[in-house]
């Protein structure tokens, strides 16, 4: 028997597959750094963005046709996007993921489309109507709640600020990519764009690690076998499949629709956590997190209501 999906369809699937693909990636590495103490953000995001370089190199070659008539204007504002929205912000994320648990990771990364709407109220110098300031206020409400239970109960809360300040920082500056990003995907394609754009930020996590780290070459060596396939993974199954999935979708429902079902994203980590890092949230930051989800929906819908 013949299954036949329809347009709408096969994008609502390949966005569900990115959604839970992407929602791996905070359990990857917290357990990859119990694996070793040889591993720290840095060295993790070198693993991931090697595994994931030639991949994106090819998505680029392919998609080379849409480099002509491009002013080197353009290519700059790429390469400092590329830089911004998955080296540094990716890095500060990983970073921040060895001090606090992955449920509160997710949950704060999740507020950048808050951070977008703020950011363009300001550049704009537009006034957030009231279902946009009850939004806003749901999100952070939430997310402070599921903090300030997490750091009660944390056993060593001497980093914890510091790693969920990491964390918001890295959502700032992937809400900042966002805001630069339409443009430049008008102009580029949107897998040329992709494959460009993180193939740089590939390479600028490379030449970070090498310049960070005392003995590059050396620490490779002595890493277990273990964290070498757990980074192999993060950088294809992470990061190159659920990125083509959700190019996928987008082509197929747009980014909107794409945007609203990957919001399962938090539940999804959450979940993966309680699994597999045995991290338990109570009823407080059950609550926080759905105050969070509510109030993000509500952003998103309301941004997509204005686009049409």
């Amino acid at each position: 028997m013949k299954i036949s999906l329809s347009r709408t369809q096969l994008g609502s699937l390949f966005a569900l597959c990115a959604a839970f693909l992407f929602s791996t990636k905070a359990i990857f590495i917290k357990q990859t750094y119990a694996l070793s103490p040889l591993v720290d953000g840095t060295v993790l995001m070198a693993l991931r963005m090697a595994s994931a370089l030639p991949f994106f190199l090819l998505i680029c070659w392919f998609s080379r046709h849409r480099n002509k008539g491009i002013s080197k204007q353009d290519f700059l504002l790429l390469t400092l996007t590329g830089l911004l929205g998955y080296y540094f912000a990716s890095w500060l994320d990983f970073v921040g993921l060895m001090y606090i648990s992955a449920s509160l990771e997710r949950i704060i990364l999740f507020l950048y489309p808050t951070l977008t709407v703020l950011a363009s109220s300001v550049i704009y110098k537009q006034k957030l109507n009231v279902k946009s300031f009850c939004a806003i206020l749901l999100s952070y409400g939430g997310t402070l709640l599921v903090m300030l239970q997490e750091y009660n109960n944390a056993p060593i809360q001497g980093n914890f600020w510091l790693g969920a300040s990491l964390v918001f920082a890295s959502a700032v500056a992937f809400a900042g990519y966002l805001l630069i990003t339409p443009r430049l995907i008008q102009k580029f394609g949107s897998w040329n764009f992709t494959g460009l754009a993180l193939s740089i930020a590939c390479i600028g996590t490379l030449i970070h690690y090498f310049i960070a780290t005392p003995h590059p070459l050396a620490l490779l060596m002595q890493l277990p076998a273990s964290v070498i396939w757990y980074g192999v993974g993060l950088g294809f199954l992470v990061t190159v499949l659920p990125t083509i999935f959700l190019m996928q979708s987008i082509e197929r429902l747009g980014a909107s629709q794409s945007a609203m079902i990957a919001s399962i994203g938090p539940i999804l980590t959450i979940l993966l956590a309680v699994l597999f890092l045995n991290e338990h949230l109570n009823l407080w930051q059950w609550l926080g997190c759905i105050l969070n989800i509510v109030g993000v929906m509500m952003i998103t819908l309301s941004k997509k209501k204005l686009k049409h």
